[in-house]
């Protein structure tokens, strides 16, 4: 079984979604009897609505316990090294010596508005195992892109 680095915060978050989505469970129970209460389960579109969104929260609490359970929580703080790994934080200079900082997360904390990129990214996977000075070549959407690794905190 693989194990799904997260932060900690990333935990946290998984867990009270988790908690939420339990909670959802008895309501939407609630709704599909109410709706079966009308009749005819055929033209019932409350019923349909009730039982899809029924569906799609037993999806996520499987996938949500999935990902809980094969957590590998990693504190940034305990690491050190000069080497790129999970949970770092980089400064990169871009073509026009223009900083870029990201924080190297897992796939459900990415989020690229706060600097916060996923290992699995292009831009994570080319910094994985980099070293200040190293230059990467990265292929996104918009093109190719060039950085030079400036600098590497484990914060």
């Amino acid at each position: 079984m693989e194990k799904v680095p997260m932060l900690a915060e990333g935990y946290e978050r998984l867990t009270a979604d988790l908690k939420a989505l339990r909670a959802e469970r008895p309501k939407v129970v609630d709704a599909i009897e109410e709706a079966r209460a009308h009749g005819d389960l055929s033209e019932n579109a409350e019923y349909h609505a009730a039982k899809e969104r029924q569906g799609q929260i037993e999806a996520q609490i499987a996938d949500i316990e999935d990902r809980v359970t094969r957590a590998q929580i990693i504190d940034p703080a305990t690491l050190s090294g000069d080497k790129i790994v999970f949970g770092a934080t980089v400064t990169l200079l871009d073509e026009d010596d223009k900083p870029v900082k990201y924080q190297i997360v897992g796939q459900t904390e990415a989020d690229a508005a706060k600097g916060r990129i996923s290992y699995s990214s292009p831009i994570g996977r080319a910094l994985i195992g980099k070293q200040v000075g190293d230059e990467i070549e990265v292929t996104v959407p918009s093109g190719d892109k060039f950085y030079l690794v400036d600098k590497v905190e484990f914060v």
